[in-house]
């Protein structure tokens, strides 16, 4: 039956759908496909995947944001929500904004405290129509997913030609399973389009031509964005082992490494994939790999960086080149592993024992994923140590539109400084850790350069310039000072930030990086239209740059928006840029979730108006102009 509806969100192509499901009940593909189905039809969607770190029965929820706007990030709230989980029908009902829908599975009669009085609620008999259909129970469990979608495709005005094309090419080859999905798609739309009001307040309309929103933008995980980037950054040995959220990465490097590392002629693998026992095993398999001058990398997370410390210390000390890709999770301990977390950065950033600084990359989406991957590499042989791609679940393993990942086949691997055989036969001098320029990078030799000459013994115990054992203390300084030289180096390497400048003049800046981008840059947009204007920079690496300084000391406060508890990025600002704590104000999230844009805003303009900073009001004449 047509329910009436009460005051009702109306918008075109700009709108958030929630999916609550069950673990294990087959809703993630279906709810893939509705997400793919808008794409096609020329709209941009970012959806985002939260679920449980069980296999099955625990909630599952799957977040789609609809956005002709470009906006990327999460938004905060839901237009509407599809509640096909009974554990979870409470808190899911009051995510709905007001003036949402809420649409489930009304085979079974609720009681009206299950509803609320400012949604609109479509009811659509799921399970009777399964029952009807089908015989078998894990058909029925299966098809009412795709039910579901074959109904908010006339709900919600998505193309049924576009997803039928869709499931087309998931089963192209199966035919006993193309047939009874297409089916089940048109029971649920036929269905809706009899009995409900189609389509809703809110809807989808195809973009054609010069105004379809996502042009040549591709659709990718993080995960596997970095992986790319490791092929095409010449990586051939990856050591790693199991963990969420980053074991996606080495897997996708694997399927990868297939295609492109195997030889034509002989077929043989010109590439080593090795799991190790643990992280410590994995992260030194890496690291001898970088000695012997292979382009080497694993992938973990914050619990595999704990236990790899003191090999990332030898390596530091030793100066061998290695990449660690660390796809942060919700911590501490084992924390929540299928949660993200911004919650790794000081335990990278000074990770092992004794005075030691990282190298640290923060790419914002897949395509920076794709770039850093390849820098870090070259980074990593440049300046003889360990260098960190610091990702996490939201950009890893959640799909994200961005810029088509671009080579430029003309570009050369930077392997640094590495004496060569015939530079010794030229007489040219070899101290392992000798600094000959002053930019505190010693040359190295691959095993093997010369018969007798080139050869060190390395070691993670203290040493003279010329790798020769010594607990001399004027030798140990000597040593440590020439690392920090090495990592003022640094500087001049890793990437700088990049400036989001304001288009009115600005007291407040803000500092931001990684997957905080897109709802930062959608924030600011909402501030801006509340009359609070602020300048932001975002963080692409560290060591920081004097720019960073220079920012900071321009603005009376600068929001420093990151996503965990203890203001890791803060702590670095200060500790490593002199940057003085009075002039930085945190902005933390840390529930597991991606930070929204309504949240940045909310927090920022509640800081602005505690400050009793009166928003900027254009005079009447700017008005009327």
């Amino acid at each position: 039956m047509r329910a009436p509806m009460t005051k009702r969100i109306e918008s075109v192509n700009a709108f958030v759908v929630k999916f609550a499901n069950v673990n294990g009940s087959g809703s993630a593909s279906a709810n893939e496909l509705f997400a793919k189905a808008i794409l096609r039809m020329g709209v941009p969607v970012s959806p985002r995947n939260i679920f449980p770190s069980n296999i099955q029965g625990l909630p599952t929820w799957y977040e789609v944001r609809v956005s002709e706007s470009g906006w990327l990030g999460r938004r905060g709230g839901v237009d509407l929500m599809v509640a096909m989980n009974p554990q979870t029908w409470d808190a899911d009902v009051k995510e709905i904004d007001a003036g949402g829908y809420l649409f489930y599975d009304n085979t079974k009669a609720l009681p009206k405290s299950k509803f609320r009085d400012d949604i609109n609620v479509v009811g659509l008999p799921l399970t009777e129509i399964c029952n009807q259909a089908y015989t078998d129970a894990r058909q029925r469990q299966l098809f009412k997913n795709i039910i579901y979608v074959g109904a908010l495709s006339a709900l919600l005005d998505v193309d049924p030609l576009v997803i039928a094309e869709l499931i087309g090419e998931q089963y192209r080859g199966k035919e006993a399973l193309l047939k009874p999905n297409l089916n089940a798609l048109q029971l649920g739309r036929t269905y809706a389009l009899e009995h409900l009001d189609c389509p809703l307040g809110i809807r989808v309309r195809r973009l054609k031509g010069e105004a379809n929103a996502v042009g040549e933008k591709i659709f990718i995980e993080g995960n596997a964005a970095a992986a790319l980037g490791c092929i095409y950054g010449g990586a051939t040995v990856c050591a790693w082992y199991p963990i969420t959220p980053s074991s996606s990465l080495a897997e996708a490097f694997q399927k990868y490494c297939s295609k492109l590392r195997v030889d034509k002629e002989t077929g043989r693998n010109r590439f080593a994939i090795v799991q190790g026992e643990d992280e410590l095993a994995s992260v030194g398999i890496a690291i001898g790999a970088g000695w012997n001058g292979a382009r080497a990398f694993t992938a973990t997370s914050g619990p595999g960086i704990s236990l790899m410390q003191e090999f990332i210390g030898l390596a530091y000390f030793a100066e061998i080149p290695v990449t660690i890709i660390d796809v942060q999770r919700g911590g501490p301990s084992t924390g929540m592993p299928t949660r993200t977390q911004q919650s790794d950065i000081l335990a990278c950033a000074y990770a092992s024992h004794g005075d030691t600084k990282h190298v640290l990359l923060f790419p914002e989406d897949p395509h920076e994923c794709f770039e850093m991957a390849a820098q870090a590499l070259d980074l990593a042989e440049r300046l003889q140590t360990p260098v960190f791609l610091m990702t996490d679940l939201d950009i890893g393993m959640n799909q994200r539109l961005c810029k088509p990942l671009q080579w430029d086949d003309s570009r050369r691997y930077d392997r640094g400084k590495v004496m060569t055989a015939e530079m010794l036969d030229a007489g040219k001098e070899f101290g392992r850790y000798l600094d000959v320029d002053g930019d505190g990078i010693p040359f190295r030799t691959y095993p093997g350069t010369h018969p007798s000459k080139g050869g060190y013994f390395t070691r993670g115990t203290s040493k003279n310039a010329y790798a020769i054992y010594s607990e001399q203390g004027p030798d140990y300084k000597a040593n440590m000072q020439r690392l920090l030289k090495k990592f003022e180096t640094a500087k001049t390497l890793v990437p700088k930030p990049i400036l989001n400048a304001s288009k009115e003049p600005a007291r407040f800046g803000a500092i931001y990086y990684g997957s905080t981008g897109p709802a930062m840059a959608e924030a600011l947009d909402a501030l801006s239209r509340q009359g609070i204007y602020v300048n932001a920079l975002r963080l692409r690496s560290f060591p920081f740059q004097d720019e960073i300084f220079d920012f900071v000391a321009s603005h009376s406060k600068v929001f420093v928006i990151e996503q965990n508890r203890d203001a890791q990025l803060k702590t670095l600002l200060v500790n490593d840029a002199g940057i003085n704590p009075a002039s930085l104000i945190s902005v933390l999230h840390y529930d597991g979730t991606p930070i929204t844009a309504r949240y940045i805003t909310a927090e920022i303009a509640e800081i602005v108006a505690a400050l009793n900073v009166r928003p900027l009001v254009k005079k009447d004449k700017d008005k009327a102009a």
